[in-house]
């Protein structure tokens, strides 16, 4: 991928749905979203699991991946694996998502298999989930995929360095990091400190923007009130010149989250969203 190409991340195409919604499913087809994020300009899709099993009954995982070539797709990028250090119906649940997102990474030639943090923030041992982070790296790589953890302000792994902790010790060349530079900001991680952290380690960034001052919690400010990247108070520029310091060149995700981008029909929303990316990283 170059630097000039850029993933529609799975919230930027999906309409009237947000992760603080019961059922997180788009209310739009695979076909109309991946048409929007091709016209747009981009090249990358991101796609939620509950979406990915709606569109395997629509298309099957052969019609899924001739709708994205069709439309200029070629970074396929799954999501939200959670709970994959957990034991008991937890476990057991989060098992049966895991293997229909490797098995559709296999079929789709997707590059990139998304894991949440515990947004619990519940007491946890570095050693057990390096172990288990080592293992799903390993079967990601298996089937031709990258494992990206996205840290988040509000979890057990809050940071930039919580993240990269967990994933040095994990040590699995296929693992590393989700950076979405709404929760580096909200963090108040400096650019500078993204700038040195090890390129082999980043497996996707995610870019967006928003007001100085958090609304209500941290969650309800990043699920309701993200903005469209330069329309905000973070330093993007800035952020991209570390990124790619640290040796980053793409593809640039876009994830815009906010009831005014949910609200817009998906063409003028997939269209802002790459516009006002694509203008700054240039």
């Amino acid at each position: 991928m170059t630097a000039d190409e850029f993933l529609a991340t799975c919230w930027t195409t999906a309409g009237d749905a947000a992760p603080d919604q019961d059922d997180q499913r788009s209310p739009l087809s695979l076909r109309e979203r991946a048409e929007a994020a091709g016209c747009a300009g981009f090249t990358g899709f991101g796609l939620l699991y509950a979406d990915l099993v709606e569109a395997e009954r629509a298309y099957g995982l052969a019609g899924i991946r001739s709708l994205f070539e069709d439309n200029g797709i070629s970074h396929i990028e799954l999501e939200l694996l959670t709970d994959w250090w957990a034991d008991g119906p937890r476990r057991a649940a989060s098992d049966a998502v895991r293997s229909g997102l490797l098995s559709a990474i296999e079929a789709l030639g997707a590059r990139t298999l998304k894991i949440g943090p515990d947004v619990a923030d519940e007491p946890w041992d570095l050693d057990v989930w390096a172990e288990e982070f080592a293992t799903l790296a390993a079967q990601a790589d298996g089937v031709g995929a990258r494992l990206g953890i996205e840290f988040l302000p509000w979890s057990n792994l809050k940071t930039v360095h919580d993240g990269l902790r967990l994933v040095e010790t994990a040590g699995h060349p296929a693992g590393g990091l989700i950076i979405d530079v709404w929760h580096t900001e909200r963090a108040h991680t400096p650019p500078a400190e993204l700038a040195v952290v090890p390129g082999s380690r980043i497996v996707g960034v995610e870019l967006n923007d928003a007001d100085s001052e958090v609304v209500g919690t941290l969650f309800e400010d990043t699920v309701r009130r993200r903005r469209l990247c330069g329309e905000g108070s973070f330093d993007l520029p800035g952020i991209i010149t570390a990124l790619r310091t640290a040796g980053w060149n793409g593809p640039w995700g876009v994830e815009i989250l906010s009831d005014t981008h949910r609200a817009l029909p998906v063409r003028e929303a997939a269209a802002a969203a790459y516009r006002t990316a694509a203008t700054l990283v240039k």
